[in-house]
């Protein structure tokens, strides 16, 4: 299980979560609930379930048909005879999964704890876009981040519209490759996500993180509002008085346009780390 960021738990979340207790049946806060957003780990923040995947099994516990890829841990229950689901990410309890009911033509029902997720409204989002290099690398590592709900990888800053990747890479368009973080503000914050940025590439290399060279790879902050600027100026006037020297671009955010179906979630789909962005600790 790789090392995540905990967030504190109550007595009666400790009870379910860590020690795999169960809650009543229809005393959980999400057993009725039907809004559109997302589900997510109380633990640590991953993503686990949309919305568009539950289901009223009538039996008084959320019941999701689907989870989000790679989210959820299946595992033998200590019952010996049910299957038990975990958080891939931090091992917390969620319920268990079941087959065979019929409910929907998925026929699989995960019967979850409320007390183990936190629903995220589609309402209650906010973006950060940030340019790194490579944006396979920049997506692995923001996507690992607690409180981020979605990463995609993109193109921003040129002045072509809808870019192919072959036209970013000439150096003609002035696009960027980047990442659009989708994140729950009340998990994490802008400067937590900017402090990720800076931990894993080189930022005081103006020209591009080596090997990687041209407009393209450039390091980058797009703000969406004059708070970002101020939240991204005050942590750059940090790492200069730390002695770095910032090579990183402060822009205002423009459209982004997302990059194609094979370069989202690519080292997920390549089953390996991201060889391209190494973490190191700067604060």
């Amino acid at each position: 299980m790789e090392k995540v960021k905990k967030i504190p738990l109550t007595e009666e979340e400790e009870r379910v979560i860590i020690n795999k207790g169960t809650e009543k049946p229809f005393t959980g806060k999400y057993w009725n609930h039907f809004e559109k957003g997302t589900f997510v780990c109380r633990n640590c923040g991953n993503r686990l379930y949309r919305s568009d995947d539950k289901f009223d099994a009538g039996c008084g516990w959320p019941a999701f048909d689907d989870e989000i890829s790679g989210a959820v841990k299946r595992q033998l229950d200590a019952d010996g005879r049910r299957t038990e689901i975990v958080c891939a990410k931090c091992g917390g309890h969620l319920g268990h999964v079941f087959k065979g009911e019929k409910h929907t033509p998925k026929d699989t029902r995960h019967c979850v704890n409320s007390i183990s997720i936190k629903f995220i409204p589609d309402s209650k989002r906010e973006k950060a876009v940030f340019a790194a290099g490579c944006f396979w690398g920049v997506e692995y590592h923001f996507s690992r981040a607690s409180g981020v709900i979605s990463v995609k990888s993109g193109y921003t800053g040129g002045t072509l519209s809808n870019p192919t990747y072959k036209q970013v890479c000439s150096g003609t368009t002035g696009h960027f490759e980047a990442v659009e973080v989708t994140y729950d503000p009340s998990m994490t914050t802008y400067e937590e996500l900017l402090k990720l940025f800076f931990e894993m590439h080189d930022f005081t290399l103006a020209e591009g993180k080596y090997p990687e060279r041209g407009n393209q790879y450039l390091s980058a902050i797009f703000y969406n509002s004059l708070e970002q600027k101020k939240t991204a100026e005050n942590v750059i006037k940090k790492l200069e008085s730390m002695g770095y020297k910032v090579g990183t671009k402060l822009l205002p955010a423009t459209d982004f346009w997302y990059a194609e179906e094979y370069h989202q979630k690519y080292f997920e789909k390549k089953g390996t780390g991201a060889n391209c962005h190494a973490l190191r600790k700067i604060f």
